[in-house]
């Protein structure tokens, strides 16, 4: 029996190629079988990655009004260097991905992951001795090429690995651990310095170096380069020593084998490319058109314009509501399905923002007639806006973006139309981050939260119309989905 008559008997099983439902029984029956214990370990150690990533957006908001403040001349921070100390990392971040896209096909998920902790480490370490403000920058766009890295491969080393029933709930997980690296950097920000927090938030990647050595590599990059006994090997590491693992590995093979290991540009004219790519693209451009990058970079400084005396205070609060939504969403995931969280997600968002540029119209108008405070039964306004804002961010458009373009890119393109996505992810987060206070300027406050807002509702409509619901299939089903064939 030659290897491929071999492959499809595993894949067809008893049932035979005709019966869906005694495939559908087969893969119950393996799922059945799975340990999934040394998976989340393995999906653990790769969100630290995450984790540094969040310490990296959060360190500007306790760190810039410290800055600003300080009294050595050569480190203090005027209005027009701050906004560049906030921004300048998205654009680090927009090289990572790129650099990411080629890393992740040619030396591997698992060694990418590791060698972007370089970059963490030495940029935090050249802000910790900063001696003049072009250290400064330097060490942001070094923590932001680490971070468009970190975006990258563990979105993909965990969808890589997962298999498709905790897929969900594990890759939701990389937003959750930038939210708790963000909520972690504002409460140490209440008790630190600006250099104590730095030294802080180099501590999680140098673990990150560490327990990915004790990891594998993911069984569908080394099917992609023929390396079959080290892809099972993988396999029942990451399923367990009673799965039959054999028979997955078969099945990623056979998609492997299908559609090719090697991307040309050619491909860019297939439908089961073009489509997942310009979604996923779509995607995180309505993320960031939301304004939460913004909002996030800045959120002391929104606070303080909301008049409310405890700033800093109030961002630890956003953030802490922002992990708990992002948990919630990560429980809910493979049972509540990707759409319906994003549509839930975007209208909640609508919602928040119009109300709150109602708030800031009106402490505007108030402002215009001398009034020298808000109205008192006014303020809750604001605050309870950012709070829906964040909580319906967290639960939907926060993780769901990363998590489905991990999930419907076909295995060959990964590395181009990763970096791609990532790269529009970012070059959007940093016109929004660059241009939002011009635009709170140009447009007033109140005006640049309600074009968020319909921004809002344009990303609903898109849901809707546009993307695909990935809950409980397999990659290689989603890529049949694309491709417009019957996937294994």
């Amino acid at each position: 029996m030659d290897i491929q008559t071999e492959r499809r008997r595993l894949l067809d099983g008893e049932a035979g190629d005709e019966d869906p439902t005694g495939l559908m029984s087969e893969q119950e029956a393996y799922l059945s079988k799975v340990k999934n214990g040394k998976l989340y370990l393995a999906s653990f150690a790769a969100v630290l990655g995450p984790m540094s990533f969040g310490f990296v957006l959060g360190y500007s908001s306790p760190a810039i009004p410290e800055l600003s403040r300080i009294s050595d001349p050569r480190l203090r921070l005027s209005e027009v260097q701050a906004s560049w100390f906030g921004s300048i990392v998205t654009i680090g971040a927009a090289l990572g991905g790129l650099l990411g896209g080629w890393m992740v096909q040619k030396i591997g998920r698992k060694l990418s992951l590791m060698f972007c902790t370089l970059p963490y480490v030495f940029g935090f370490t050249i802000i910790i001795a900063a001696q003049n403000l072009w250290m400064f920058y330097v060490g942001r766009v070094l923590t932001g090429v680490a971070s468009g890295i970190t975006s990258l491969v563990v979105p993909l080393y965990i969808s890589e690995t997962a298999h498709e029933k905790v897929r969900g709930t594990l890759g939701s997980c990389v937003q959750l651990m930038v939210v708790s690296g963000i909520m972690g950097v504002y409460l140490a920000g209440l008790f630190m310095d600006w250099r104590w927090l730095a030294i802080c938030c180099s501590i999680p990647p140098s673990l990150v170096m560490v327990a990915m050595c004790f990891m594998p590599e993911t069984p569908r990059f080394l099917l992609s380069k023929g390396k079959r006994r080290e892809a099972e090997e993988a396999l029942r590491f990451l399923r367990g020593p009673d799965a039959p693992i054999e028979w997955e590995c078969a099945r990623i093979e056979d998609a492997c084998d299908e559609q090719g290991s090697t991307f040309h540009l050619s491909d860019l004219t297939d439908p089961g490319v073009y489509k997942p790519l310009l979604i996923s693209v779509l995607l995180m451009f309505f993320q960031q058109m939301t304004g939460i990058n913004a909002i996030m970079f800045y959120a002391e400084n929104i606070f303080e314009q909301a008049h409310f005396k405890e700033s800093d205070l109030a961002s630890v609060i956003v953030a802490l509501i922002q992990v708990v939504f992002t948990g919630i969403a990560a429980l809910i995931m493979d049972r509540a399905g990707r759409k319906v969280l994003l549509v839930v997600s975007g209208v909640s968002m609508m919602i928040s923002t119009t109300t709150f540029g109602v708030y800031f119209y009106l402490v505007s108008k108030a402002a215009s007639t001398a009034a020298a405070e808000p109205p008192p039964d006014l303020t809750w306004l604001a605050l309870a806006s950012m709070a829906i804002f964040i909580a319906g961010f967290a639960i939907g458009w926060g993780p769901i973006p990363w998590l489905i373009m991990s999930e419907v890119i076909p295995i060959r393109v990964r590395g181009f139309a990763g970096a791609a996505v990532v790269l529009s992810n970012w070059g959007m987060a940093f016109v929004v981050t660059k241009s939002f206070q011009d635009m709170m300027i140009l447009l007033t406050s109140a005006g640049t939260f309600w074009l968020f807002a319909c921004m809002c509702a344009l990303n609903v409509v898109f849901t809707v119309i546009f993307v695909p619901e990935t809950k409980g299939k397999t990659l290689e089903q989603i890529e049949a989905i694309f491709r417009g064939t019957s996937g294994p």
